[in-house]
């Protein structure tokens, strides 16, 4: 899985990283987020998630297993910390990335909405994640850097209704953004 990881990074890096396509992979920046499936009592690794710069936005590149199989909300979170409060696992994330205050959940490609909401995240039958996804609103990955990375129960239908933050379950999966 880790070989098919990096053939999608190197691939999505060669297609986006220079406008001549040429691909050197000690020049691209990037960011490893260690990604934990939250637990009452001790979180679990489940792989990593790496974000590039593209021409287009960041791109997520998911390399996680052991994940219930689904589609699930993906979100960056405003605080980078995964920790557990009275409320519930993952709560000291914060709410989902909203640095111009919209209060509006919505697509990725929404300039209107939280600038953290981002593609659902495609999990298979054997519990693996490695469907890359873009978010086109997020134009450098400086910018994730001091944030969380959030996988949440069930899906994301990028709206607030019927429920509020596209409908999404409990905080299942997180990862602090260095």
């Amino acid at each position: 899985m880790k070989k098919t990881l990096l053939a999608s990074v190197a691939l999505c890096m060669c297609l986006f990283a220079h406008e001549n396509h040429e691909f050197d992979p000690k020049s691209v920046e990037h960011i490893v987020i260690p990604m934990q499936q939250l637990n009452e009592k001790e979180n679990i690794n489940v792989g990593e998630v790496v974000a590039i710069n593209t021409n287009y936005g960041v791109a997520f590149f998911p390399n996680l297993k052991g994940i219930d199989s689904g589609i699930h909300g993906f979100h960056i979170h405003t605080n980078p910390d995964c920790s557990k409060t009275e409320k519930g696992l993952g709560m000291k994330a914060g709410g989902h990335w909203d640095p111009s205050d919209s209060k509006k959940h919505s697509f990725a490609w929404d300039d209107n909405g939280h600038k953290g909401d981002l593609p659902a995240l495609y999990v298979d039958h054997d519990g693996v994640a490695n469907y890359p996804v873009l978010a086109p609103k997020i134009k450098n990955i400086n910018e994730l850097k001091g944030h969380s990375l959030m996988i949440h129960v069930g899906g994301d239908n990028h709206h607030d209704h019927p429920k509020p933050l596209g409908g999404g379950g409990a905080r299942m999966v997180c990862g602090v953004i260095n």
